[in-house]
């Protein structure tokens, strides 16, 4: 039995699946063999159907224009998305709702409603070298001047930074000689004197989005561009790494029900010695493994998006969110594995999107919180909860 989901999930569900079979897909092998990049005219016309679909609003209020769709809708979404290799799925931006509780009218004016337009593109700036997962021990630091910050630090992995016009930048700051370091977040345009490109790395994945580091030397940013208080921003980091946290999740799964499929396909007209390699027990154990978890980590996924939307605990969703994406980003990671040894010298072909796979979804158990820090936030809550406290009598 499929896990119960409103009409209007089910028909989210099968735009999206339209929008990454028919739009998405064909273009995989275009862009991983050009270094990520699609013709200018692809690229636009992905962007322009993913605006029309209203993929970008669908976290945003109805106040706003937004479509304000259940979370466990919007993990429906990405898992969809998470079909498709080479990001091609992040061909759009899409405005949170804590940017809404956290900025006031001037920033979404300025910052939020323009990107949900498609006309202005984000990155965050929060990892440096001595700060990935444990984002409290973060360097930067912004000082107070006058009407200003000047904020100075070094952030690495900027994901999607060649393609934005802005950063979300966390930092450190101090308010008056009496206060205590506190954390806070900032809109710094890209374009901000003191902003210095240092690297721009290559990673395992082919994608068009670039990870590059940045130092920040003396960045001037106006008192106006601070999103909420001073000691705040630790606040919005974690309730951007809830919902990145889930997604991730929903579209690992996403990931997993592909592979299985061409898997299956595969397997049911590979002939070896005589017979076809479906037959075989042990291919399909592989095959068995993979599918009992792959919806195990959907119904992981599903259920912690619904808590949000029944507006249970935040303490304990974001347990739940790391759980999920704990699971799931390491099932499709054996997912992926077993089904490029189940296509034999063909799935270490780049032309497989098994191969693509296998590169891409490894580092989905290191970025927004390595698998490690997962279980940690895992474990501590469940020390103090207990086994009801966290998953239920």
């Amino acid at each position: 039995m499929a896990y119960p989901l409103s009409e209007d999930a089910l028909a989210w569900q099968r735009k999206a699946r339209a929008f990454a079979d028919q739009e998405l897909l064909p273009f995989e092998e275009t862009a991983e063999f050009n270094e990520g990049e699609l013709p200018p005219e692809v690229y636009a016309r992905h962007r322009r159907i993913a605006l029309e679909l209203g993929i970008p609003l669908m976290d945003a209020p109805r106040s706003v224009g937004g479509l304000a769709l259940p979370l466990l809708t919007q993990a429906v979404v990405w898992e969809q998305l998470g079909r498709v290799t080479n990001a091609l799925c992040w061909c759009m931006s899409e405005a949170q709702s804590w940017m809404f509780e956290a900025c006031n009218t001037d920033q979404l004016k300025r910052y939020v409603l323009p990107m949900m337009r498609g006309e202005r593109r984000e990155c965050y700036a929060i990892t440096e070298a001595e700060a990935g997962s444990d984002n409290t021990s973060i360097r930067t630091t912004a000082r107070r001047d006058g009407d200003d910050y000047l904020i100075n630090g070094e952030k690495w992995f900027v994901t999607s930074a060649n393609k934005a016009d802005f950063l979300f930048v966390q930092a450190v700051v101090e308010e008056g000689a009496s206060a205590g370091p506190a954390h806070a977040l900032f809109f710094v345009d890209m374009n901000s004197p003191g902003i210095v490109m240092l690297d721009n790395p290559l990673f395992g994945h082919t994608y068009s989005s670039h990870h590059p580091t940045y130092a920040l030397r003396g960045v001037r940013v106006p008192l106006a561009n601070r999103i909420g208080a001073a000691g705040t921003g630790m606040e919005y980091t974690r309730a951007w790494f809830r919902r990145e946290r889930l997604m991730i999740a929903a579209r690992c799964c996403g990931a997993a029900a592909r592979l299985i499929d061409l898997a299956s396909e595969f397997a049911q007209k590979r002939v070896v010695s005589g017979q076809p390699i479906a037959q075989y027990q042990m291919i399909q154990a592989m095959l068995a493994d993979s599918i009992t978890e792959l919806w195990a980590a959907r119904l992981m996924t599903y259920e912690a998006a619904a808590m949000h939307d029944r507006g249970e605990p935040v303490a304990l969703i974001h347990t739940h969110c790391s759980m999920a994406k704990l699971y799931a980003s390491e099932m499709a990671n054996r997912v992926a594995d077993r089904v490029v040894q189940i296509f034999g010298g063909r799935g270490y072909m780049r032309s497989n999107p098994a191969q693509r796979f296998f590169r891409e979804l490894r580092v989905d158990r290191i970025w927004e919180g390595t698998s490690e820090i997962q279980r940690l936030i895992i474990a501590r809550s469940l020390l103090k909860r207990g086994v009801s406290g966290v998953i239920g009598a």
